[in-house]
């Protein structure tokens, strides 16, 4: 009898943890520019969850944020299948996991980070410019003909309009409220501050999420997956395919739309100082 379970152990197939990283900036921004978004992912989730010997599916998050849609597409995708297939799902942030970027990092049934991860920001932003003395000053006229009055809305080459701005006001506030019912929900009887205080948009270290209640604890994806499933724990890896088409597309784009995006981008980061 104890050879035979001694047999049993040595050929038994190591446990496997999936592994799903999500980077970057979150939306559906075309082929020219590839960021998260469910039609990209979708595939991705769907062969992570279909592992053999699966035990858990791991999350390993570096994004500032982005789509609110995109956000709550992938994380529902992530859950559904998580409960259609009777699986964990781990969260792991790495550099940030803010915004909509913690939106992802709710799709984990416990979520962890490194003491010097960028978690939370639970808010909704909108930025943009302004150029009318500029079309003033080169002598040019705005011509813009509409059918339904809220058409033209926040025309950046006009002044601002008080009545666009509180439109855009509500906008910002009714998925503002989605976002933080999402996170009351995920993270029901674990916050440990007033929601005066996590809903504001402000950010925190790994460190200081704990103590907030927005994340389970510290720790790196390998480091807690061996100490939950043993030493031989096994990792694949899903990452986003590029497509051949994409690819070409993104190898002829002119430099300027290069620039652009990539100060787009840049932008996402720096408000975390990244």
């Amino acid at each position: 009898m104890p050879l035979m379970k001694s047999l049993k152990r040595l050929f038994r197939a190591p446990p496997t943890v999936a592994v799903i990283p999500l980077s970057g900036v979150i939306g559906s921004f075309g082929p020219r520019r590839r960021g998260l978004s469910l039609e990209s992912l979708a595939p991705v989730i769907r062969r992570a969850f279909k592992v053999g010997g699966l035990k858990a599916v791991a999350l390993a998050i570096n994004s500032p944020g982005g789509s609110p849609v995109q956000s709550s597409l992938i994380q529902r995708r992530i859950r559904a299948l998580a409960e259609e297939k009777k699986v964990p799902v781990f969260s792991f942030a790495e550099d940030v996991a803010a915004s909509g970027g913690y939106w992802l990092a709710l799709a984990g049934d416990e979520v962890y980070a490194d003491e010097n991860s960028i978690v939370g920001s639970i808010g909704v932003v909108s930025a943009g410019f302004g150029f009318p003395e500029a079309i003033r000053r080169l002598g040019i006229e705005r011509r813009v003909h509409t059918a339904g009055e809220k058409k033209s809305f926040h025309d950046p080459f006009q002044e601002e309009k008080p009545e666009d701005v509180a439109r855009l006001r509500a906008l910002q506030d009714e998925i503002h409220d989605n976002f933080r019912a999402f996170v009351r929900t995920r993270r029901a009887g674990k916050l440990k501050a007033p929601e005066a205080e996590l809903f504001t948009g402000e950010f925190w270290t790994g460190r200081r999420a704990v103590s907030l209640g927005l994340i389970d604890g510290l720790g790196d994806l390998r480091a807690v997956m061996r100490e939950r499933y043993g030493k031989d724990v096994r990792f694949r890896v899903f990452r986003q395919e590029r497509s051949l088409v994409g690819s070409l597309l993104r190898g002829q784009q002119e430099w300027p739309g290069q620039v652009l995006a990539a100060l787009d981008e840049r932008l996402w980061w720096s408000r975390y100082g990244l």
